[in-house]
């Protein structure tokens, strides 16, 4: 146990009141200013638990209007600091506007100083509870940092992670089937920091973001002269992978003919770059992702049913974020730490309304939606909390292409139950009560629309 003061401010133009609290506080580190100049000064060196800030400061002793300066600057710079102000005869109703404004509490004068005591006691137990708070919470986020890479505290996604941690240990292929942005190449490198091969190279390839005709270059390599522009031996990337995994992205766009000679090296484990012709032999572990219906696309014979098999081994279905429960707040909180302390240091956190909106939004793009929309809100929030305007999170669609009135229903209810059991961390009798349903009733709904808790 720390036994560091906790630090108290004392905002007091009166120097006789102001020497009279801080001799009081004997069991505080107390700071004392004169002046809304002062009080920020020492505000940003000492960072005090509580503030206690007569509203009646110089160069308008007789008003407010110089303390509700300070209160407002205090709050923009720490917007959770418990700031008590003093309200003298006659002044309660500033006293009220300045809790409305974030005060946390106020006290009269003239001073009771064991009156004043108990409140700011009150306040500091308070600030220590939410301190305890938000180091339990970044506690959790780092223990649920899942191999190595994912943070998620979703039982959807923990789900995954163990499932990849499993099958890490051995060499089966691995298909990680899932929509675009859900992390399928984080998941795919988490796989690879846990198994054998990690102390060797993490090859990836995106096989939709290279025109066709390179493709092939790229995966197998090519001799000297193997065609125009074939300067020199270049290895490909199933050879720079050897030894550990080489991950392909996007493995439904690989066309036909390409397929055949992926299964080929599948089959033997060697590789003939173009032009040449000696087998070269590779020992690689083969993971593989793609946002596209394989099976469809067998039935269409745009895809061979023998490689299909030889990737897939194993299948991870990586759920979306509107489906990883109460994931969305806890990567945005993660997301706006890291871009804050890179581009815009300033910013401290979101607003409610932010939080409310980021829950609650479904996030069609998922993680990369998420991501992006946190980047650009920290880098053009004008305050040091990020609004849900600069989020930017614009009402969906997504009801426009409904033309009946039961799928429209379906989709409300499905929202509805979501965000309830999110909020309740799984709790069906207290996710019911937020519903304002029975607990029956919540169950066969998650029965009627083949939903998971």
């Amino acid at each position: 146990m720390s036994d560091k003061k906790p630090k108290l401010l004392i905002v007091e133009d009166d120097l006789g009141l102001q020497k009279q609290l801080k001799w009081s506080y004997e069991d505080f580190e107390v700071f004392t200013a004169s002046n809304r100049e002062e009080a920020m000064t020492i505000l940003r060196a000492q960072e005090p638990d509580v503030v206690t800030l007569d509203l009646g400061l110089p160069p308008d002793p007789d008003g407010a209007t110089e303390g509700f300066k300070a209160l407002e600057e205090m709050l923009k710079l720490v917007p959770n600091l418990k700031i008590i102000v003093a309200s003298g005869h006659g002044e309660q109703n500033s006293a009220m506007r300045a809790v409305a404004a974030g005060a946390w509490d106020f006290y009269q004068k003239p001073v009771d100083i064991d009156e004043l005591h108990l409140i700011v006691s009150r306040a500091l137990h308070v600030h220590k509870l939410e301190q305890e708070n938000e180091n339990q919470l970044n506690k959790d986020v780092q223990q649920e940092t899942l191999l190595g890479k994912i943070i998620t505290a979703s039982p959807e996604m923990i789900k995954v992670a163990r499932t990849i941690e499993r099958v890490a240990k051995t060499n089966v292929s691995v298909m990680l089937l899932g929509a675009s942005g859900t992390g399928k190449e984080l998941l795919a490198s988490g796989l690879h920091n846990v198994s054998e091969r990690s102390d060797k190279p993490f090859i990836a390839i995106n096989c939709g973001a290279i025109p066709e005709n390179l493709l092939e270059s790229e995966l197998f390599g090519h001799e000297k002269g193997a065609f125009t522009g074939a300067v020199k031996t270049t290895q490909g990337k199933i050879e720079l992978a050897n030894g550990g995994t080489l991950f392909l992205d996007e493995v439904g766009d690989i066309p036909l003919p390409l397929q055949v000679k992926l299964l080929r090296f599948l089959q033997e484990r060697s590789v003939e770059r173009i032009g040449g012709r000696k087998l070269i032999p590779v020992d690689v572990r083969v993971v593989c992702a793609t946002h596209r219906n394989l099976n469809q696309m067998i039935t269409e014979k745009t895809f061979r049913d023998d490689l299909y098999y030889r990737l897939a081994e194993i299948i991870v279905n990586i759920p979306e974020l509107s489906e990883r429960t109460g994931d969305s707040v806890l990567l945005a909180k993660h997301f706006l730490k890291k871009f804050a302390a890179e581009m815009n240091p300033l910013i401290k956190g979101f607003r409610p309304d932010a939080l409310n909106a980021i829950d609650t939004w479904e996030w069609p793009g998922n993680v990369r939606e998420l991501e992006n929309k946190v980047k650009r809100a920290v880098i053009m929030a004008d305050d040091n909390m990020v609004s849900v305007d600069d989020l930017e999170l614009e009402e969906d669609d997504e009801m426009d292409g409904f033309v009946n009135l039961k799928a429209a229903r379906e989709l409300a209810d499905r929202r509805a139950i979501k965000r309830a059991i999110a909020r309740t961390e799984g709790n069906i009798s207290n996710a019911a009560k937020l519903l304002g349903i029975s607990r029956p009733t919540l169950y066969d709904l998650l029965k009627q629309y083949q939903m998971q808790v």
